[in-house]
């Protein structure tokens, strides 16, 4: 399996706590994370401009094109070894509720996460201390 680069908003609380419950399940070493907000962010090189990476999760595998939206969460899940929502967020016929449940999410991100980001980020901090990337 190739490894995975997740593209995310570092000044979202919601998707700190996601992107530190997937570092520590990131055993393999398949999965990357990049913050949008950073210097390490090149658009022009992953061929993604800021207004959009902040509009919806993108995601890259190693090689090929930025993908973005649900499919991010499968290839994610799917490399930190979660068997139940790599199934979930993989399933054809779930698309018609986690497609436009996933776009409502994005475009009020900022309400929802501050609301649910704080408790969920001390959450994943207390549970899953952070690590390094892997090189």
């Amino acid at each position: 399996m190739k490894p995975f680069t997740l593209f995310y908003d570092g000044a979202c609380p919601l998707c700190q706590a996601e992107i530190l419950f997937l570092q520590s399940r990131n055993q393999a070493g398949l999965l990357h994370f990049v913050d949008i907000n950073s210097a390490q962010y090149d658009p022009q090189t992953v061929g993604v401009s800021c207004e959009e990476a902040l509009a919806s999760m993108y995601g890259q595998i190693e090689g090929e094109s930025p993908i973005n939206g649900v499919a991010v969460f499968g290839e994610a899940y799917r490399r930190a070894n979660l068997p139940l929502m790599t199934w979930i967020f993989t399933r054809r016929w779930m698309m018609p509720i986690l497609r436009p449940s996933y776009r409502f999410f994005a475009k009020h991100r900022h309400g929802i996460s501050g609301f649910f980001g704080p408790p969920l980020l001390r959450l994943a901090k207390a549970r899953c201390p952070s690590k390094p990337n892997p090189p």
